[in-house]
């Protein structure tokens, strides 16, 4: 009888290509540029500060750990307000049951208009170990919780597992538009269609984690079990490129694209456009029950 092993050597092949194909498949094309590279990286100290919580946060080589439990979460604050910029940091997630936590990074100006504030957020909400963590973006103009708040929630699932290792998270915002990135890949861009749809006014940059147990998972389904404490996020490559609020008026922030004129390339669209095809999984312009006379942009 002849060897069988000449039949089988196709599928042989077939089957030691398939993982890489699936693998390949679910990272995104590549962006082609890659805006937080031309972005110097600094320690925690020259950049930022405790701003609460400070038994929850150590500091040690550059980065910071917070962590959550019964009798707190942690939160640290940029040492200077800034007017547009590049804002970015490695952040490595808790894995298993985290509902109810947030774990974020940030740019706001609450402490300076307290009840009328603008906000740009990258929030984590936290999960039960059967789902995949939530990235959600926001972008507030002029509001807060004690007013009439007007969220622009886009939420997205992520191609990989964000507590497995470090990923990159940043806020690219200048006076024309605000961008979203991970691992330097656009998700989101957020233009400027009129100053009352557009935060303007400076903000700080904050990192922070936090029991938001009334909503953050599932609308409040799953709460904070702090059985599970202490819930923990950990930040590294800290980076800064950006026009601070004080500085002069000549100041340009980075550009998104390699352009340097705003917008994303073509390349950089494609990669936006894939993301957003597998991995959105909220868009509040598409949400039928939300009132969109408060949201003329959409």
């Amino acid at each position: 009888m002849a060897s069988p092993l000449p039949c089988n050597i196709p599928v042989l092949i077939l089957l030691m290509i398939i993982p890489f194909m699936i693998t390949a498949a679910q990272n995104p094309p590549s962006p082609g540029y890659y805006p937080g590279s031309r972005i110097s990286t600094i320690g925690f100290d020259q950049g930022y500060r405790n701003l609460w919580g400070a038994q929850h946060q150590r500091v040690e080589q550059g980065s910071v750990t917070l962590w959550l439990d019964r009798s707190s979460g942690s939160g640290y604050k940029s040492l200077h307000p800034y007017q547009s910029g590049y804002f970015g940091a490695d952040v490595k997630l808790q894995p298993g049951y985290t509902a109810g936590v947030i774990t974020s990074f940030y740019l706001s100006n609450n402490e300076a208009h307290p009840g009328d504030h603008d906000e740009i957020d990258i929030e984590f909400l936290g999960t039960t170990p059967d789902k995949p963590y939530t990235l959600q973006t926001n972008v507030y103009i002029r509001g807060s919780g004690d007013r009439n708040i007007i969220g622009r929630e886009m939420k997205f699932h992520l191609w990989f597992d964000p507590t497995q290792d470090f990923h990159n998270y940043a806020i690219l915002w200048t006076p024309s538009e605000i961008i979203f990135l991970v691992d330097d890949v656009p998700i989101r861009r957020y233009p400027r269609k009129s100053d009352a749809t557009f935060p303007l006014r400076p903000m700080w940059v904050y990192g922070s984690i936090w029991d938001a147990s009334s909503w953050a998972t599932e609308d409040g389904k799953y709460r904070a079990d702090y059985n599970y404490q202490p819930f923990i996020g950990r930040y590294k490559n800290f980076k800064i490129g950006g026009c601070a609020a004080e500085g002069p008026a000549s100041c340009r922030p980075p550009s998104a694209s390699p352009s340097g004129s705003g917008g994303l390339s073509q390349q950089q669209q494609s990669g936006m456009e894939w993301v957003q095809r597998n991995y959105l999984v909220y868009d509040y312009c598409r949400d039928w029950k939300r009132d969109h006379t408060q949201t003329p942009e959409c």
